[in-house]
């Protein structure tokens, strides 16, 4: 498959840079954990090719990890003391890809334990998985810290609703810093994998031509 490489809309941009800490940069594991970008890459086209779904996950667990509290994986965060954002209605059952996500970080480990974070592993793999569902390819920072708090009760009002008509998108995305051009080809992602029937029956009734 041939990479396209594409100017990237303002969202993408916002994804792969958000994060809790300073100093990201493009290769920013190329001394200290060299082949972490192609452990994550070989075992995303590895998992798509068996589950084309994986793509859609991957990318749909970034979009869910950044809008809350920033890309700082803390969606991967187990519930403790506080109900952690896996565990909120919206992410639960319909977020998967939790299993993958556990076999990057075992390779990544074996090969330099305690270097390549988390949120960073969430974020290679979602660049990965769009270029094997559509060959689009985006070159991603490095040098996210992982997040220590994970609420559930944030997600609810940092992601937004299935029932939201385009006005109340376009002001949601607005108030992420995003345009209403980013919020469209963010959607445009929802062109793959698979939904559950009733949000979409929901938005074909509230319709209004």
């Amino acid at each position: 498959m041939e990479a396209s490489l594409l100017v990237i809309p303002l969202f993408v941009l916002f994804l792969s840079t958000t994060a809790n800490g300073d100093g990201l940069k493009v290769g920013y594991y190329r001394q200290t954990c060299p082949e972490a970008e192609e452990i994550i890459s070989e075992t995303v086209a590895k998992a798509v090719k068996a589950n084309p779904g994986v793509a859609a996950a991957l990318i749909r667990m970034h979009f869910h990890d950044c809008f809350v509290r920033g890309c700082d994986g803390s969606i991967l965060l187990d519930s403790s003391d506080n109900t952690a954002e896996k565990e909120s209605p919206v992410n639960n059952p319909s977020l998967t890809g939790y299993d993958i996500i556990d076999e990057f970080k075992s390779k990544l480990e074996a090969k330099c334990a305690g270097v390549v974070s988390c949120a960073d592993v969430v974020a290679f793999a979602a660049r990965d998985s769009a270029y094997q569902a559509g060959g689009v390819f985006w070159a991603v920072q490095g040098g996210r810290r992982d997040g220590r708090v994970s609420l559930a009760p944030e997600v609810t009002d940092n992601i937004p609703s299935p029932s939201f008509d385009v006005n109340r998108l376009t002001q949601f995305f607005a108030s992420k810093q995003l345009s209403q051009e980013d919020m469209v080809t963010l959607s445009g992602a929802h062109s793959i994998g698979v939904s559950r029937c009733t949000p979409l029956i929901d938005a074909v009734n509230n319709y209004n031509l």
